[in-house]
C-alpha cells in the first residue's frame, strides 16, 4: 500500500497564529497558564490577563508536569487536512472533541491519479460496479429518481470496493490539548512492538500526521503525557454484553462505510473490531441476484488485503435511551444512507422488545416510533416528504 503526503494549514479562525501561518505555542501556553489561574483568584480574569509572565509559566509547568490539561482545550485548532485517510478521520471523529466539515465520501466520485493510495483494481471495480448499480437503481427506482440521483447511490455503493485508507480532506477544529493527546496516542501505538497488519498500515500516516503538525509548531510534549493510558477509543480490545434500558449497549455487523456515518452521533460511544475471518457487506438491491451477489463476494474479497470499506467489522454501540431516539431521527429517513439505515432500524426493534419484555417504564414511549422513518414520529416534523413509500415504510433496497 503506497504512503501518503498529508498537507496541513492552520485556518484563520486559529487563535495565536504567526504571520508565517505557524502556531505561537507559547503564548498559548501562557494563555492557558493564565486560565487556569481562574480556580483560585479572587479578581478573576480581570487581574490574571496582566499576571506577570513569569508567575504563568510556574503555573503552566504546575499543570503541564500533573497533567491538569483540559485549561488547554480552551484554544481551538482549525485546520485544513488533505491527503489524509479515511480510517485517520473515523479515528479522530470517535474522540468526540472536534467540529468537522468533511469532503463526502457517499458522493464524490473515486477517480485514481498518478501516485494514488488506490490501486488500478480498486478502480476498475469501482467503474465496474458502478455500471451495475446505475443500472440495477433504474431499472428498480427510475420512477423515483432521476439520474443525478441514480449516479450518486451508484457512488454510495461502489465505493464499498475501494480502500479505507483512501484519501480524504477536511477541515477540522479540535482543542490544542486535545490534539496533543490524539498525538500521544499514535505515538503509544507507533512504539507498541506487538502490532497486526492493520495496525502497521497505519503507523505510517501517523508519522506523517506528526510530521505534519510539529512543523507548524502545534505539538506540546508534555500534553502528550498518557499516565492512564488512554488509547483510540475507536480500537477495541473488550467485549461488551448487550443491555436494554435507560441506557444500552448493542453488538453487531457494520462496514467500514457505515462505521464512519455513525460518527457523527457524538453523544453516542462506538468501538470496533476486526473480524477474525473476513466477511462483506452486500447491498440489498443485489440480492434479489444469486449470480451478482456471488460476483461481488468475489470481487470484494479480491482487494481483502487493502481494506475495503466493504469490510464488516464488530461493532459496539452504547448510549442513552434519549440519544438513541436522536439517532433515529436522523438515520430512519430514506434520504440516509441504506445501511445505516437498516441497523438503525434493527436495533430499534432490539430495543423495543427488551423493554416490553422487562416491562420497562420507557416501554410505552419507544412504541411511538415503531411505524416506519422518522417522518412517522409523533414528535419529528419532516421539512419535505419524499414521496416514496418504500423508503417511508423502512423497506427500500437502496
Amino acid at each position: 500500500m503506497k504512503k501518503l503526503k498529508m498537507r496541513v494549514e492552520l485556518l484563520p479562525h486559529t487563535p495565536f497564529l504567526k504571520s508565517d501561518g505557524t502556531f505561537d505555542k507559547e503564548k498559548a501556553i501562557d494563555y492557558s497558564a493564565k486560565i487556569a489561574g481562574e480556580c483560585y483568584e479572587p479578581d478573576g480574569w480581570s487581574k490574571l490577563k496582566d499576571e506577570p509572565t513569569d508567575k504563568s509559566a510556574r503555573r503552566a509547568k504546575l499543570t503541564l508536569d500533573l497533567e491538569h490539561h483540559s485549561v488547554y482545550d480552551h484554544i481551538n485548532i482549525g485546520f485544513e487536512i488533505t491527503n489524509m485517510p479515511k480510517i485517520i478521520a473515523m479515528l479522530l471523529n470517535n474522540e468526540k472533541q472536534y467540529n468537522t466539515s468533511e469532503k463526502s465520501a457517499r458522493y464524490t466520485p473515486v477517480v485514481r491519479t498518478e501516485g494514488s493510495i488506490i490501486s488500478a483494481k480498486e478502480e476498475k471495480l469501482y467503474n465496474k460496479w458502478m455500471d451495475i448499480f446505475s443500472k440495477k437503481i433504474k431499472d428498480r427506482y427510475g420512477h423515483i429518481y432521476d439520474d443525478r440521483k441514480i449516479t450518486k447511490l451508484a457512488q454510495e455503493n461502489s465505493r464499498y470496493l475501494v480502500t479505507v485508507f483512501m484519501p480524504t480532506q477536511m477541515i477540522h477544529t479540535v482543542p490544542f490539548g486535545q490534539l496533543n493527546r490524539i498525538v500521544g496516542f499514535m505515538k503509544k501505538m507507533i512504539s507498541n512492538e506487538s502490532k497486526d497488519d492493520f495496525t502497521k498500515k497505519l503507523i505510517p500516516y501517523f508519522e506523517d500526521f506528526i510530521n505534519c503538525f510539529n512543523q507548524l509548531n502545534v505539538l506540546e510534549d508534555r500534553l502528550q503525557a498518557n499516565r492512564k493510558n488512554r488509547n483510540f477509543t475507536l480500537l477495541s480490545t473488550k467485549n461488551r454484553q448487550e443491555y436494554f434500558g435507560d441506557t444500552y449497549s448493542v453488538n453487531y455487523k457494520g462496514s467500514f462505510a457505515q462505521l464512519a456515518q455513525a460518527h457523527r452521533h457524538r453523544t453516542i460511544d462506538y468501538e470496533m473490531k476486526l473480524l477474525d475471518t473476513k466477511e462483506y457487506y452486500v447491498p440489498p438491491i443485489l440480492k434479489d441476484d444469486e449470480k451478482l451477489v456471488d460476483e461481488w463476494l468475489k470481487d470484494i474479497s479480491s482487494v481483502a488485503d487493502v481494506y475495503p470499506q466493504g469490510q464488516l467489522v464488530m461493532i459496539s454501540e452504547s448510549g442513552t435511551y434519549d440519544n438513541f431516539i436522536l439517532k433515529a431521527k436522523e438515520r430512519l429517513c430514506s434520504a440516509a444512507q441504506l445501511e445505516i439505515a437498516n441497523q438503525t432500524k434493527d436495533t430499534l426493534v432490539k430495543y423495543t422488545d427488551n423493554l416490553k419484555t422487562s416491562n420497562h417504564p420507557l416501554a410505552k414511549d419507544i412504541s411511538l416510533y415503531d411505524k416506519g422513518a422518522r417522518c412517522s414520529f409523533p414528535d419529528y416534523k419532516c421539512p419535505q416528504s419524499c414521496k416514496f413509500d418504500e423508503g417511508i415504510l423502512l423497506k427500500r433496497e437502496i
